[in-house]
């Protein structure tokens, strides 16, 4: 009789290893003297009524592979901004002939050239120029009819010629009888500038259009220069 229950406990533990191994798990319910039910993994004291039930065991959820963490991208080196030399702006001239038509100018040199004296109006002497003590410059002789006391309009105070100043004829061989003269040019103020370039630009492309394939390129040249000369002088267009 005593190996009666030793035989139960190793049929009970050969059970629980074979639950285990196929993955299974033997639930005992045990009912005391009261009524009370608990529930367990081992079998119910001496005493108690016990039902069991065989379930799966429960498994735990597979691990998840951590995602492998990204490779550490360096962050950009900021790119400088570009430095933008811009030259100082061109002066622009606005100059005016002796016959009173104006036009614009570079620079304001007026147009230096030299002409003979009967074209302003002055009748010839034949007297050579002589130097102006007062001014340091050249001028021609006053004509004869200054002398007799008529008043005279002043002559211009021309400047020695080229060849003069670089080393060439003397101003009697050179002067032929004439002299130099000069537009008298006004630099324009800046905004009057922009103005004027504008203008000259809208002129181009309205002449584009009715030009010669050979005039069109360069007059393209010339809108170039004178869009580079806007961004530059007057910040753009």
């Amino acid at each position: 009789m005593t190996r009666i229950p030793a035989l139960l406990l190793l049929l009970s533990a050969a059970a629980i290893v074979q639950a285990q191994a196929t993955g299974e798990v033997r639930i005992y319910r045990c009912t005391d003297a009261a009524g009370t039910q608990t529930l367990r993994d081992t079998p119910c004291p001496k005493g108690q009524q016990q039902s069991t039930r065989d379930m799966l065991r429960p498994k735990d959820a597979p691990t998840r592979a951590r995602a492998p963490a990204p490779a550490s991208v360096p962050a950009p080196r900021p790119v400088p901004a570009p430095v933008v030399y811009l030259a100082p702006p061109r002066p622009m001239y606005e100059c005016t002939t002796h016959e009173g038509k104006r036009y614009t100018s570079e620079n304001g040199d007026g147009n230096p050239r030299w002409v003979p004296l009967w074209t302003l109006g002055y009748p010839m002497s034949g007297r050579p120029p002589h130097r102006d003590a007062d001014r340091g410059s050249f001028r021609p002789a006053p004509p004869a009819s200054a002398a007799a006391g008529r008043p005279q309009q002043a002559l211009p105070t021309p400047a020695p010629p080229p060849a003069h100043r670089h080393g060439g004829l003397p101003w009697p061989a050179a002067s032929g009888g004439g002299t130099w003269i000069r537009d008298d040019c006004a630099m324009l103020p800046p905004a009057e500038a922009c103005a004027r370039l504008r203008d000259r630009r809208d002129q181009v492309r309205t002449r584009f259009f009715n030009a010669m394939p050979s005039e069109r390129d360069v007059l393209r040249v010339e809108e170039r220069g004178i869009n580079a000369r806007l961004d530059n002088d007057c910040g753009g267009s």
